[in-house]
Order: C-alpha cells, then sequence, then structure tokens
C-alpha cells in the first residue's frame, strides 16, 4: 500500500516537472504558444482523473509561488490574474476530460487504435474547454470584443493543437500500458 502510494506520488510530481519543463518555452502571441497543452494531454491520457488532476494544480501552484513555469519564464500570480491567466486555469478542466476519455478508453481495452481516438476526442473537448476559459477571461481582463478575442486567441492555435492532440494520443496508450505494468 505504501508503495503504491509512493508510486503515485512520484508521477505526479513526474508530469508536473514535465510540464515545468516545457511550459515557459514560448513563441510569443498575445496567447504565447508552449508545449505546455502537450504535456497536460499526455497527463491526463497517462495518469488517469486523479494523479493527472493533481499533477495541474502542483504546476500551477508551483507557478504561482513565483517559479518561472508558465509561459516566457514567468511566474506569480500576477501570472494567473493577468490576461492569459484563464489559459492556466483552464489546464485543470482540460485535464480532467482528457484523462475521463483515457480512463474509458483503457478500461474497456478497446486496443491502440480505437484508444487513441477516443483519447483524441476527449482531448479535442477539452481543448474547447480550456480556450473557453481562457478566451473568456481575456475578454474580461482585456475588454476585447469576442471576435477579435477568438481571432487573437483560438483560430491561431488550432493548427498546433491538433498536431498535439495528435501526438499525445499516439503516446498515451503505450505509455498508460507500461504504467499499468507497474501497478499504477
Amino acid at each position: 500500500m505504501k508503495n503504491k502510494k509512493l508510486a503515485n506520488l512520484v508521477s505526479c510530481a513526474l508530469f508536473a516537472a514535465i510540464i515545468c519543463v516545457l511550459a515557459p518555452w514560448s513563441i510569443p502571441l498575445t496567447v504565447p504558444i508552449t508545449a505546455a497543452t502537450f504535456a497536460v494531454y499526455v497527463a491526463g491520457g497517462v495518469l488517469g482523473v486523479k494523479r493527472a488532476w493533481v499533477s495541474v494544480l502542483l504546476y500551477i501552484v508551483i507557478g504561482a509561488v513565483g517559479v518561472p513555469v508558465f509561459s516566457n519564464f514567468r511566474g506569480g500570480i500576477s501570472a494567473l490574474v493577468g490576461p492569459t491567466g484563464g489559459y492556466i486555469i483552464g489546464y485543470l478542466p482540460c485535464v480532467l476530460i482528457c484523462a475521463a476519455f483515457a480512463d474509458l478508453a483503457f478500461r474497456h481495452k478497446l486496443g491502440y487504435v480505437p484508444s487513441a481516438l477516443i483519447f483524441a476526442a476527449g482531448a479535442v473537448v477539452g481543448t474547447a474547454v480550456l480556450f473557453a476559459a481562457g478566451t473568456a477571461w481575456y475578454i474580461i481582463m482585456t475588454k476585447t470584443a469576442l471576435p477579435a478575442a477568438i481571432s487573437a486567441c483560438v483560430i491561431p492555435f488550432l493548427p498546433g493543437d491538433a498536431l498535439k492532440i495528435a501526438a499525445s494520443a499516439v503516446l498515451f496508450f503505450p505509455l498508460r500500458k507500461q504504467l499499468a505494468g507497474f501497478g499504477l
């Protein structure tokens, strides 16, 4: 029992660390393009609902206390309450949705391709929720009209997010299967 708890803690910390390493590197746009969403998708696919949510929450807490793990090497509460903070907070429902779809696919032992497709569908839904949360916060903070906010905060990210979803869908099943072999 203790070893399983330790393994759960280590897996949460590991994925929080992965997100912390990938998220700061960004391409500056109105909302920066980062690899954070890719890491969030993979965490959801591999860890399951509880551990994935904890890993993303841990990432957010690490950034909130000032460690520069948010895009463009920012950290602190100011990043969370700034115009793009809604996207960071939006990682929480996004990872829950991705993980729920991954859990569903993995639990029913559907095989690699069907599981990857189910996970990808979950990542699309999770991304839509992420965009909704982030864009709503952006509109509130900048007083930007909805069409302008969508043009700046959603449309430029669709191709990249499609690639991130495809890559994470390919990776999630074999990684999750490997972790299941360790009893996680």
